[in-house]
């Protein structure tokens, strides 16, 4: 194939837009905060089920508090009747069984009592786990909220460098005549299309040429179009090929 030097050096700058172009639809594509998103969305997840479980415990805790307290209310409430009955009667008999009593209620309410005070204290650290947790998660989210929003102008800001890009790559492709630009383009689809030739280098691949090769780019006329016998692509040659 046949074409100018100077539309195989618009090669250079059509290569030049496709990277930026992959470069740019990467990132509108998959913007780099996704990542972490993903991995403060498993995590949010796994903290908000150790959330729930202290929450439940904290639950219970208080749930066992308010029947331990309504056990010392009606332990308190048949205390203060029975002495109330001791004071009233005069049957010996009575008394003793009142008595009775009265001393297993005061037995009865000290324990519930102490017990009072050990769910008391179990609920006031379990109020602390969950404290703790909500401050995790809370962390957790804001993060996110922040990132996705950093995410989303990423993607804005990419999608719009990427409109501009294929704008000018329209431009550009339409300097560059019809069959090297669909020679290019079949190129490109399979892997590098172009490639700039500098001092015994291949541009697209980046092997070094065999001296034979060389030899045989420096005869090949100005308006030959010489592929890279490595990894196939247009080899551009220009005033920096040093041949």
């Amino acid at each position: 194939m046949k074409a100018s030097a100077a539309d195989q050096r618009i090669l250079l700058d059509l290569v030049s837009i496709d990277v930026a172009l992959e470069r740019v639809d990467a990132q509108r594509k998959n913007p780099p905060h996704a990542a972490r998103v993903k991995e403060l969305i498993a995590s949010r997840n796994e903290h908000g089920r150790t959330l729930i479980e202290r929450t439940n415990t904290r639950d219970d805790i208080k749930a066992e508090l308010q029947r331990v307290e309504g056990d010392i209310k009606v332990a308190r409430g048949r205390k203060e009747r029975d002495e109330e009955r001791l004071s009233q009667t005069a049957v010996a008999r009575d008394a003793r069984a009142l008595e009775s009593e009265i001393e297993a209620l005061a037995a009865r309410i000290d324990g519930l009592e102490t017990r009072e005070l050990e769910l008391m204290e179990d609920l006031q650290a379990a109020e602390k786990r969950v404290s703790e947790q909500e401050e995790v998660l809370g962390g957790i989210s804001t993060e996110g909220q922040r990132l996705s929003a950093e995410g989303k102008a990423a993607v804005e800001a990419a999608t719009t460098e990427f409109t501009q890009l294929t704008s000018d790559r329209e431009a550009v492709a339409g300097r560059i005549p019809d069959p090297l630009l669909a020679d290019y383009e079949r190129l490109a689809a399979r892997g590098v299309g172009a490639g700039h030739f500098q001092h015994g280098t291949c541009g697209g691949c980046h092997m070094a040429l065999a001296p034979t090769d060389v030899d045989a780019l420096r005869k090949a006329a100005a308006d030959d179009v010489v592929y890279c016998p490595e990894c196939g692509c247009i080899m551009v040659r220009t005033h920096e090929s040093g041949l």
